[in-house]
């Protein structure tokens, strides 16, 4: 019997697998048809050329599959289980004495393995792709300039210190036109303290930045005082060149770690993080929804029924599409403060598993 069992999890996790792969294809192809048709006149009007095209979409590739891979897992589990099911080949494995639950177990061990990669892979490769994607665009395609800005930078380095830049060099890492304003710990709206300098430079050495030509003004009650110093330390500020970078970066071009970073300069700083948190979180909440599909994905094809691979596809995206809708809405209280980051990035996953396990049980009475 253990023999038998064996045999029959190999052919399903062979079929399961290759549907996967199957579907990742053709999802690929299909996302990158429709996109070239709409990037079509922008890649004529910038001459971009033929190796650059390519290159893009290579480095678009990741985040189809990582949008995409649910879908292909539902219905790659639809079609294994709905082909055994119209074969007769699920009422024999049952009339052999294995359960349905048992039969669903490579189903949900492949899933599940998918969704542990899936968490390095959306984490850290998608971030990396998308990085390089983006800056293409705004290379070649003249897109997305608006969050590379390199000008009228402003920085809440701490609650008592503001800063605006009104340009920064990232290749020399010097800010330039820099108006550093320092408030009273007590009352906010009184400040006692301001640099002005038309440049600011990294000191790599020291970690710490340096105005170049600064004048100082301080206030106090009685008088004000004004000093010029060629070169003034301002001291450890609690942001670095590469924060910099980063806080013009989108949540798509950071990786966990950079994020985490970025979250923790966010806190630091006195902001609020909960937009951040909630995309933190969600970075580990989506690729588990991998594993909650094979729930519906089994229970619906489970049983035998006329419908062909059209009606397949069209119920895994019915699927699919709810789960999106309802993460949207649910991530969206997460940015607005509403819901705890953490709740919001998982109660997708939640919903749906619990009306998984609701289908399942419903089918296996």
């Amino acid at each position: 019997m253990r023999g038998k069992i064996k045999i029959i999890d190999i052919y399903t996790t062979k079929q399961f697998i290759q549907m996967i792969i199957f579907g990742l294809i053709a999802f690929i192809l299909i996302f990158i048809l429709v996109d070239l048709m709409e990037n079509l006149d922008d890649f004529i009007d910038q001459r971009v050329s033929l190796s650059v095209i390519l290159k893009y979409y290579l480095y678009f590739s990741p985040e189809i599959i990582k949008l995409t891979l649910p879908v292909a897992v539902l219905l790659s589990c639809l079609f294994t289980t709905g082909r055994m099911s119209n074969l007769n080949e699920l009422t024999a494995i049952k009339v052999a004495g294995v359960s349905l639950y048992r039969f669903m177990m490579p189903f949900l061990i492949v899933s599940f393995m998918l969704s542990l990669i899936s968490v390095y892979f959306n984490g850290w490769v998608v971030p990396k792709t998308n990085k390089k994607k983006f800056n293409l665009e705004r290379v070649y395609m003249r897109k997305h300039l608006e969050s590379w800005g390199k000008y009228n930078i402003y920085i809440q380095d701490s609650y008592t210190r503001l800063l605006s830049i009104g340009y920064f060099d990232d290749e020399l890492n010097t800010a330039h036109r820099v108006d550093i304003q320092d408030f009273d710990p007590k009352d906010v709206t009184i400040m006692v303290a301001r640099y002005i300098a038309p440049s600011m430079k990294w000191d790599s050495l020291r970690d710490n930045w340096l105005l170049v030509n600064c004048t100082l003004h301080k206030f106090d009650q009685s008088s004000d005082f004004i000093e010029k110093i060629d070169t003034f330390n301002i001291g450890r500020l609690n942001f670095k060149p590469i924060d910099i970078k980063r806080k013009q970066m989108k949540p798509d071009e950071m990786n966990i770690d950079e994020m985490r970073e970025f979250i923790k300069d966010q806190i630091r700083s006195g902001n609020d993080p909960s937009r951040w948190l909630t995309d933190y979180h969600l970075k580990f909440a989506f690729p588990f929804s991998n594993f909650i599909v094979v729930l519906f994905g089994v229970a619906l094809a489970s049983r035998k029924k006329r419908a062909g691979l059209a009606m397949e596809f069209g119920i895994s995206l019915l699927i699919a599409f709810l789960y999106f809708i309802f993460m949207k809405i649910s991530t969206s209280f997460g940015y607005a403060g509403i819901i705890h980051p953490f709740i919001s990035a998982w109660l997708a996953n939640i919903a749906f598993l619990i009306a998984g396990i609701i289908v399942i049980l419903k089918v296996r009475k």
